[in-house]
Formats: C-alpha cells, structure tokens, sequence
C-alpha cells in the first residue's frame, strides 16, 4: 500500500516563492494567515535584528516551517535489519535538518517530554497517501516576519504522489495563535540527477557578533511603536486592515469588505511605471 517516496526532489515554486525564498515576506504582510489579535500583537513588535542576535544565529526553522526550504529534498528509509520492513523515513534538506517519520506504530510520547525543532513524527499509509502526524514542536515562525506558533502548534501532513510530482499539505493547527488550520502546499518534482546540497550551518554554527550593539540588547518594538508594520500597505496597495491577516480576510465574502476600503495606490508599481517611463525616453 502506498508509494515509493524515496529518491531525490527537486522543490517546485508554483505557490508562495516570495514568502520562501529570500528575503521573505516583507514586515507587515500578515495576508493569507488566520492569526488572532496575540499573534499579531507578537509580529507588531517583532523586529528582524532579532535573527543576528547570538543566540539566536543558529536556530533552525521547526518542523512547521521546514518543509517551505529553498532547497531540494532527499528521502531515504530506515529498515529494520532482520525482516527488512520500512521502521522510518528520513526527510533532509529542510529548514531544520532531517525529519524522522517512524512508520511503525510507536505511539507519541507523553505530553512532557522535550520539544525538538523536528518534533516527534508517525506515519501511515491511508491508501495511496502517507499521512504524517508531529507533535512536541519546538515554537518557531510560520512566516519569517514575525508570525509566530507555539510549541503547543500540532502539524498533520498528507503527502501524495502524482506522475512524478511529489505534493505535501499540511494542516498546522495551534491555540494560542492561531483561530482556525493553517492549510498550505508545496511540490517537488523527481530529480535523480539532483546534486543534493543539505541546509549547512545547523550542526556546525557558530554564532559570532554581527552588528555593534549595547551588552543585553534585545532588538524589539513597544507595542505601538513599529511604524514599519504599514510600508506593506503602502507599498503593495493593501489596504491596511486588510494586510493584517485573521481568518475572515481568508473568505471570498471578504471581498464585500474590500469594496468599502481606500485601497491606497501601490508604490511599488510607481516605480516600475518610472524606469519603464525611463528606458523609452533613453531610445
């Protein structure tokens, strides 16, 4: 029952690049997450120096963000040496190093054992789809602008196989942040002639000083002080209330909503408006 998901996948971009791959979603943008009013306060006052501090330069991405790598994946098995049979998958080139799903029925552990950043992994097959559940997350960003989840986030995970197209979706869900699922895919297609490249730095980081700063610095925003938080707006041509994100912005009847809105005018097509405007009149 199920599919051979072992081999090299090269990741596919069709949904979500700009939040993937660097430099991210821009601070502000909490569009497309049903974040309630504590996670929103959390990313308001969040701030992107946060990533150069000592201890926190080499912190990994938990298992809810891993799977979002710029980077391609290699899948392999764990096999028990006397019968053979598949004990676990081994998924590397994530955010935050190789994830082990155990395939063979070992329950979770109980609710006060450690976190980890891969969490604690268990799969089956539910005919020609391998559902994956992870539990004991360690708290990490579900978008790297300062939304966070908690370490009480649960992620379920259905990976499919469609010719050679490898699909994950993945549900997140987490009281403390968030008022309904996350939902989000990603694809890879089947590469053996990848050149696998792993995610480098999680296992031999070494933090070091980047920006001059006081002793005990911690970079941050009081509440209501981050004017950055409405640049997104501005520039894209959101409207404010809009970009902050929650459930209802999630719902086609929002649009009903954005119809009463000012939608300001995007600068960032002004700009793209002036150099075209520019390579015309230099021909």
């Amino acid at each position: 029952m199920g599919f051979n998901p072992t081999g090299m996948w090269t990741a596919m971009y069709h949904e979500d690049e700009l939040e993937r791959t660097d430099p991210g979603s821009p601070a502000g943008d909490y569009t497309g997450i049903p974040i309630n009013d504590d996670a929103r306060l959390r990313a308001d006052t969040w701030d992107g120096d946060l990533v150069s501090v000592l201890q926190h330069q080499c912190i990994p991405h938990s298992a809810i963000y891993a799977m979002r790598a710029p980077t391609g994946l290699k899948i392999s098995t764990i096999n028990d040496p006397a019968s053979g049979q598949i004990m676990a998958y081994i998924i590397d080139g994530t955010y935050t190093g190789p994830r082990t799903i155990w395939m063979d029925g070992r329950p979770h552990p109980s609710q006060f054992a450690p976190h980890t950043w891969a969490g604690f992994s268990t799969g089956i097959w539910e005919g020609d789809t391998l559902r994956i559940e992870t539990t004991h997350i360690k708290s990490g960003y579900l978008r790297r602008n300062g939304i966070a989840f908690s370490d009480q986030a649960t992620l379920t995970e259905f990976l499919d196989l469609h010719d050679k197209y490898l699909t994950l979706m993945s549900i997140a869900e987490d009281p403390v942040y968030l008022s309904e699922p996350l939902v989000r895919t990603e694809s890879w297609v089947w590469n053996p002639y990848q050149v696998f490249t792993p995610i480098a730095g999680y296992g031999s980081c070494i933090p070091s000083p980047e920006i001059p700063r006081p002793y005990g610095w911690v970079p941050h925003h009081l509440p209501g002080t981050n004017t950055v938080v409405r640049e997104f707006s501005t520039e894209y041509g959101v409207p404010f209330e809009a970009s902050r994100g929650g459930a209802e912005t999630m719902y086609p009847e929002y649009r009903k909503k954005l119809k009463q809105m000012e939608i300001p005018r995007a600068k960032v097509f002004d700009v793209q408006f002036e150099q075209e405007h520019a390579k015309q009149a230099a021909k």
